[in-house]
């Protein structure tokens, strides 16, 4: 159906929702809104469905959401009536109409039979998946858009184990989706009549508890606290539950970013919630000098991301990498458990094929093994599942993505902002009783295992136009290979899409041993290599890099190379 059709069917719509009617009619006079609004439907990528709010079939709304859950509802469904009566846990962030949008999930699960557990109050994210496994359930939803912009929303479906929907369940998923033909004819009850079913129950405060009870696990030891802490929630849900953590643990140094505790979908103290960004930190920077804290945590809307500053010698807040924190929160682990004697010979860490090496190495010197994914934490909460399953024996110590996303413990299968704040805290406090800072340690790692520096650029295209310049960036960097890269050569090429590794040095190609998925990496000489890929969630197109060089300077000077050979390519192409 072409996108003129859509749009009329949804304008005839006489049952269409009044707040929606409206801002349909804002747009009808504007051909490129409309065409952005209907050229297609919503994409279930890496982190689910997400994009943003209004009317259209590419946009979230009351009835891209239930459209969405209806699918799941037959999906649940079609697992038998235990599946169904174990049902599924509902949450939801702090973005506007993310309750509403909540609201609709549960009522169309109810509506199809399916049993609804509905948080009534914002919940993060790594909540909602220890809730599906406490539970019991056969699925989960999260209503978030993660760190995008205030006009963003999502919906992210969860399988039994309490981690996102892998390839196969997904594409399953997708399926029972994608065969319904109107998301404007489902029928949902009342709220009401459902609830008094017994179809919608409301999730009890047990799983609260439980949750922050678990949380104990993530740490090392229990002795006094001593390092200082400023934490922001960026308007999200985080201070639902890391107050109350580090209040339970011994954290009582810390101080939250008052203008940005309260929840508030508008976002009104930053622009784009993203701890991945300098900005993000500007109010916890004020609070953090007045404080004098050792210590600045932030966490995105949904509490999955997490990002941090350490002070420096000169009283300024530095931001650490998410690889770098990967890598001290590695050494750290494997560190202590062998100091205690519990690391065990089996234990591996999981990480992705954009992630850097720098935790890799010093896992192996803790000889600890390493396994990459693709892009996505569901990849690695497929991993914990396979470890449960299998006879190798291995045993999961440490997941994360470069992305500002950890897992420590795997009661919740999802990257989890809360059990990372607690387990960073911990090593601050630690290294702080010796006298040193995180920038100190991560300096000695430096020093030990090599100056691995990486960095992320994207180009957001939006549209229809900007889709079809992404797919023409791929099919180049996929079909007009580069032999360098910045003066270093190409020793390799993995190409996920086509599963095939093609090594140039001998001219010979094996099989890559994962899904299928969009992505290119060039391995270079000297350890440094290139990645492409498009965003499953935006509208971007993103060049990861990543080096290893003798000193700060060489890496930093080595990652200007890369990143101007991509944009002479860029520029070339489109």
């Amino acid at each position: 159906m072409s996108w003129k059709q859509q749009f009329t069917k949804w304008n005839n719509f006489k049952q269409l929702d009044a707040k929606l009617r409206e801002q349909l009619s804002s747009i009808s006079n504007d051909e490129s809104k409309l065409i952005e609004a209907f050229y297609k439907n919503l994409d279930f990528g890496t982190g689910g469905m997400r994009g943003e709010m209004g009317p259209g079939t590419n946009r979230m709304n009351i009835y891209t959401i239930r459209k969405a859950t209806q699918g799941l509802a037959e999906y649940v469904a079609s697992h038998g009536e235990e599946a169904k009566s174990r049902g599924v846990v509902i949450a939801y962030d702090s973005r506007n109409n993310s309750k509403e949008f909540a609201i609709e999930a549960a009522k169309t699960l109810a509506s199809n039979n399916v049993k609804a557990f509905l948080f009534s109050e914002l919940r993060p994210t790594p909540v909602l998946s220890y809730a599906v496994r406490f539970l019991n359930a056969y699925a989960g939803i999260m209503i978030t858009a993660s760190h995008n912009p205030p006009e963003y929303n999502g919906f992210k479906a969860y399988g039994p184990d309490g981690g996102q929907l892998p390839p196969f369940e997904s594409e399953e998923l997708l399926n029972y989706v994608n065969a319904i033909t109107s998301e404007l004819e489902i029928k949902v009850d009342s709220y009401e009549n459902l609830a008094s079913l017994g179809l919608i129950e409301e999730v009890c405060s047990e799983v609260d508890d439980t949750y922050v009870d678990a949380l104990e696990s993530v740490l090392l030891e229990k002795s006094p606290r001593e390092v200082r802490i400023v934490f922001t929630p960026l308007h999200g849900t985080g201070q639902t539950v890391v107050n109350r953590a580090f209040e339970k643990y011994g954290f009582t140094n810390f101080e939250c970013v008052k203008e940005q505790c309260e929840a508030d979908g508008n976002f009104p103290t930053i622009n784009t919630p993203n701890p991945e960004e300098e900005v993000a930190f500007t109010y916890a920077r004020r609070v953090g000098k007045s404080f004098n804290a050792d210590l600045l945590i932030a966490t995105d809307p949904d509490a999955d991301r997490v990002g941090i500053c350490v002070k420096n010698p000169e009283a300024e807040y530095i931001k650490l990498s998410g690889n770098q924190t990967g890598a001290l929160l590695t050494y750290f682990l494997l560190a202590q458990k062998a100091e205690s004697g519990e690391l065990p010979t089996n234990g591996t860490i999981i990480n992705t094929v954009v992630t850097s090496e720098f935790a890799d190495n010093i896992a192996k010197s803790f000889g600890v093994g390493v396994e990459k994914t693709l892009t996505g934490f569901k990849f690695i909460s497929e991993k914990i599942k396979q470890y449960e399953g299998s006879n190798d024996g291995k045993v999961f110590l440490f997941g994360f993505e470069e992305s500002y996303g950890y897992l420590i413990k795997d009661f919740a299968r999802d990257k989890d902002a809360i059990q990372a704040s607690l387990l960073i805290s911990e090593m601050a406090d630690f290294y702080k009783k010796q006298d040193l800072t995180l920038l100190d340690v991560l300096e000695i790692l430096y020093t030990k295992f090599g100056f691995y520096k990486e960095s992320l650029e994207s180009i957001t295209l939006k549209g229809m136009d900007g889709l079809e310049k992404i797919n023409i960036l791929m099919t180049n960097f996929r079909n007009n290979q580069p032999s360098e890269f910045g003066g270093k050569k190409v020793i390799a090429v993995e190409d996920y899409k086509n599963s095939e590794a093609l090594n140039v040095l001998k001219g010979t190609t094996s099989t890559l041993n994962y899904q299928k998925s969009n992505v290119i990496k060039f391995l270079l000489e000297d350890d440094a290599w290139v990645c492409v890929r498009p965003s499953g969630t935006e509208p971007k197109i993103k060049f990861y890099y990543g080096v290893k060089e003798a000193s700060h300077e060489a890496s930093d000077a080595l990652l200007v190379s890369l990143s101007n050979s991509v944009k002479n390519i860029v520029n070339a192409v489109v």
